[in-house]
């Protein structure tokens, strides 16, 4: 067992899936081969043992599952000092955010009464308007408090992500 933060075990599990990849990938170049008719197929068989290659896939894959099952458990019980939420409910918080300033940045950005643009083949000379049916002051004031709401979750989390030591078997 090692005392690991949440950012080392991310980099960890990339690490044991990139070795995952490379196994397969050397499975897949090595476990057909072709030879002419006229060759010996033997002094062309590239290396390969069956038996070796999925205990070895087998092994990565054990030690991938149980660091992913060690940092779901920490992710599920770690809560993120000023917020009240665990990481994994932060993983949530965080995109829910990105979402709600992506719209409030739109509605910021609009006038409160816009021309309608044209559509091709209405063919009309009727002059229509949108309005917008909200204060756009406050959607700017609201866009503002996300985004820093944002930010500032985003600094806490990556803070204990890299900071909060738990416990892993890495090897």
């Amino acid at each position: 067992m090692a005392q690991i933060t949440s950012a080392a075990a991310a980099k960890h599990l990339r690490k044991l899936n990139e070795q995952r990849d490379a196994l397969l990938a050397m499975e897949k170049k090595a476990r057909n081969f072709t030879a002419a008719i006229q060759e010996d197929a033997e002094s062309v068989r590239p290396a390969y043992d069956y038996r070796a290659a999925q205990d070895a896939l087998a092994e990565v894959e054990g030690k991938i599952r149980k660091l992913k099952h060690t940092l779901n458990c920490f992710n599920t019980s770690c809560v993120i000092p000023g917020f009240n939420l665990t990481i994994d409910q932060m993983l949530v918080y965080i995109p829910q955010l990105t979402a709600r300033k992506k719209k409030l940045d739109a509605m910021r950005g609009r006038l409160p009464k816009e021309r309608v643009k044209e559509t091709f083949g209405r063919g009309t000379s009727i002059i229509e308007y949108d309005y917008a049916n909200y204060d756009i002051a406050q959607a700017e004031a609201d866009y503002n408090a996300v985004s820093d709401e944002l930010a500032k979750a985003q600094n806490a989390l990556d803070t204990v992500n890299a900071t909060v030591l738990f416990e892993a078997e890495l090897e």
